[in-house]
């Protein structure tokens, strides 16, 4: 059966949830498609941090450098497995590594982090989770110097990060529960939030989503198609014509993005975590081991380790490998770890430059894209529902989207 609507969302991910509360608020008929929520997508099994310290684009001249020993390293933070199809997103992130570009992304990446954590505050507030926000900032161990070497102190502040270099003796006040002997200091985030569990502060925004009047349609859109006045999205079961789409798909969005008219050079970057269930408290606040790519994050009733890159596609296994190292980093940091009570991996969406892509397609702005965000989907949702409600209603945004559209690539 055909249905209408004056605007529709394909994702159900933080974004998409994020987009459709900010435009049903602002007095829009919307409707979310999306299929039914299974809770295994990334924006359940991510580190929980609204990560404003997140300035450095992926790329940048230090990955550019160790690339080879990245890649040809099993255990090493970034993986690839093997496949033609990536060589053309390989070499484009390769230029976006070389230190010009970089410079560009960490601009453009920081200018959308600055209003992140204010945003979710004033989420939070809207969906009654305030009390799933925990502003106690985050760690980056250093357990060599070299570690804290590398620590690029006075970039993070250029970029209005606040960023504190502390002892050891500081960091075993901050995190008491981390074992003698293990690090030698730290970088000290101290305005970062995180959440207690990502899971329950979507199934909030889920709640308010369908109270502000937004219809959800249980349905895979394949098919995305203009028309005069209208685009009209099909799938088994599914016939919609809307007069604006906005594309939140996360991963799945390089399809309906050419769809639309917009060549994206978008892969998939998949997750993993372990979690340890502990009712008393194993850490105190998220840390990051700065070498080995991962987070410990303290959650509600356990320990999550969350992290490692591997671009891998949408439809391969998960690899047991990257389990196994990320539970062989987190004995490394607490030995006394028990066997983990559960393991996740999900695909994020992937650019070279590490930019989002936000902002009307080239061929018209009835399609107005809201994807791309990497790791920090989670962090950027606020602002992006911010910056989408704007396009859909007239307003200038409060930020430059031309870093950000597709007509960039």
């Amino acid at each position: 059966m055909q249905q209408d609507s004056e605007i529709a969302i394909i994702g159900a991910g933080v974004v998409g949830l994020a987009c459709a509360l900010h435009l049903a608020e602002a007095g829009h008929q919307v409707t979310l498609i999306a299929p039914e929520d299974d809770e295994s997508g990334a924006s359940y099994g991510n580190a929980g941090v609204i990560a404003d310290y997140a300035v450095m684009p992926v790329g940048t001249p230090d990955v550019l450098r160790n690339l080879p020993a990245l890649l040809f390293n099993r255990d090493s933070p970034l993986a690839i497995r093997p496949a033609l199809a990536l060589a053309p997103w390989l070499l484009r992130f390769a230029r976006e590594s070389l230190p010009g570009r970089a410079r560009l992304n960490a601009q453009a990446i920081a200018a959308l982090l600055a209003p992140a954590a204010s945003s979710w505050k004033e989420l939070a507030a809207q969906i009654s989770g305030q009390d799933l926000l925990k502003p106690l900032g985050s760690l980056y161990l250093f357990e060599t110097e070299a570690d804290r070497r590398g620590t690029r102190f006075e970039t993070y502040r250029a970029h209005g990060v606040a960023v504190e270099e502390i002892s050891r003796a500081e960091l075993g006040q901050l995190q008491p529960g981390l074992p003698e002997g293990i690090g030698l200091g730290a970088a000290f985030f101290p305005n970062t939030i995180t959440l207690d569990d990502p899971g329950q502060m979507l199934r909030r925004l889920r709640v308010a989503v369908t109270a502000a009047g937004v219809e959800r349609i249980a349905a895979r859109v394949t098919r995305l198609k203009r028309g005069k006045g209208q685009v009209t999205l099909r799938g088994e079961g599914l016939h919609l014509n809307a007069r604006r789409v906005v594309i939140a798909a996360g991963a799945w969005s390089r399809a309906f993005a050419a769809q639309a008219g917009d060549r994206v050079p978008l892969d998939t970057e998949r997750g993993y975590h372990l979690e340890y269930d502990s009712p008393a408290p194993r850490l105190i606040r998220q840390m990051t081991p700065v070498s080995r790519g991962f987070y410990f994050c303290p959650m509600a009733g356990r320990l999550r380790v969350a992290g490692t890159v591997e671009l891998g596609g949408l439809d391969a296994p998960a690899s047991e490998h990257r389990w196994a190292v990320l539970e062989r980093g987190a004995r490394a940091i607490l030995p006394d770890l028990p066997e983990p009570d559960r393991r996740w991996m999900g695909c994020r969406p992937s650019l070279p430059d590490s930019r989002p892509v936000i902002g009307p397609s080239r061929a018209g702005p009835e399609v107005i894209h809201a994807f791309g965000h990497g790791h920090l989907g989670l962090t950027l949702a606020p602002i992006t529902a911010r910056l989408v409600t704007a396009l859909v209603t007239g307003r200038a945004p409060e930020l430059d989207l031309a870093p950000y559209r597709a007509d960039r690539f």
